[in-house]
């Protein structure tokens, strides 16, 4: 996937979990749908690194220091993670997941994910 754009449908889903996460009532809810945006995005530098630093955003608006630093290290290694094909399959980018560990993908983004 390196140097190919994100496809359309990916990138469709991809943008509709960011969006969500923006209007979601709860800040539960906004991770959640932050960390499917992250598992969609993880091949393709640019997505990769904007979605990390919205998680950033939220975890300072959350006051949250530890998840706020691990985002910081996270947008330092997004886009060369990406482009060099290391990001962990279902990793959901939070700090309290290591930057390598693979992690079981939600059937439906897996599904989406081996079509495009």
């Amino acid at each position: 996937m390196i140097g190919r754009p994100m496809p359309a449908r990916v990138r469709a889903a991809y943008r509709a979990e960011m969006r969500a996460a923006r209007t979601a009532p709860t800040d539960e809810a906004r991770w959640w749908h932050l960390e499917r945006a992250h598992i969609l995005s993880q091949p393709w530098p640019w997505p990769h690194t904007a979605n990390h630093i919205a998680m950033f955003a939220l975890a300072v608006r959350q006051r949250d220091r530890r998840e706020a630093l691990g985002q910081v290290v996270r947008i330092i290694v997004a886009a060369p993670g990406s482009a060099l094909g290391r990001s962990p399959e279902g990793n959901t980018g939070r700090a309290g997941v290591g930057l390598t560990q693979p992690m079981p993908m939600p059937a439906d983004l897996a599904k989406l994910l081996q079509t495009a």
